[in-house]
């Protein structure tokens, strides 16, 4: 039972979550208990390693906090502050075959990361940051609201341009995600104003980045992954809203099954 789990569990694992709201746990609610559902659905405890982005970005050796975690978590957020080091993490993450799970901004951090490291190009940025030489990530200026194709200009009003509430996906046969679902359209909640430029597709890919999960217009990256890494996904939605005791989401019950295999090699 989940009761016998809470208490019981066969063992434990250790997951970095590195964001910018780290001294205020209250502010990852849903994340902490998605991440406790997905422990519950393995049989092991969850043990959350809090990491302020920042120190990545001010101390040379604050990436051996990373050294002793099974699993590598960047969450949703706004704005520069931090970035450069949630950046520095995924890069720990996939060079190490740490599983990655990154969520709406963490998601567009892994996709900066490997347009800069991975397809070697200088200046990838996002747009959220200011002005971007290579904006593999950028303000949501077009969409559908009903039926109707609404536009944006890029500097009018943000608060008009926010996509938010539920909206659908499909996901690619053969991907990894597909698998964890087991179901080929999904739908997902969001919360974002920023998306995945697909201009950069075609480069992203034949760097190793895929891009597997898109709306069902083709025009909106919601999920990308590295096959060739044990478990590297970054999701534009927030799966943690959805997640339940008794139903854990399965991109959450998949992270830590990849991270109980990881403190298994440790």
């Amino acid at each position: 039972t989940i009761a016998e789990t809470a208490i019981r569990p066969e063992g434990e694992v250790s997951i970095a979550v590195v964001g910018k709201y780290t001294v205020l746990p209250d502010a990852y609610k849903s994340l902490i208990e998605a991440l406790t559902h997905g422990g519950i659905a393995n049989n092991v405890k969850v043990n959350i390693k809090w990491i302020e982005s920042e120190i990545f970005e001010t101390e040379s050796e604050a990436l051996h906090t990373l050294e002793d975690v099974h699993g590598v978590l960047v969450p949703g957020g706004f704005g520069e502050r931090g970035s450069e080091g949630k950046i520095s993490a995924v890069t720990f993450a996939r060079e190490r075959g740490v599983p990655y799970f990154g969520i709406c901004f963490g998601m567009q951090m892994a996709v900066v990361e490997a347009a800069r490291n991975l397809a070697g190009i200088k200046g990838a940025s996002s747009t959220e940051f200011g002005e971007a030489k290579e904006p593999v990530v950028g303000l949501l200026t077009e969409w559908m609201n009903g039926n109707q194709l609404e536009q944006r200009k890029l500097g009018g009003n943000l608060g008009g341009t926010m996509r938010l509430g539920a909206f659908p996906c499909t996901l690619q046969d053969g991907s990894r995600v597909r698998e964890i679902y087991a179901e080929q359209d999904i739908s997902e909640r969001h919360r974002h104003r920023f998306e995945v430029n697909t201009e950069y597709r075609s480069r992203l890919e034949a760097a190793g980045l895929k891009f597997t999960g898109m709306s069902p217009d083709g025009l909106l990256p919601e999920i990308v992954e590295i096959p060739e890494h044990p478990w590297f996904i970054g999701v534009q939605f927030h799966p943690e809203l959805k997640s339940k005791p008794f139903e854990p989401h399965p991109l959450f019950t998949s992270f830590i099954d990849a991270a109980v295999k990881q403190a298994r090699l440790v």
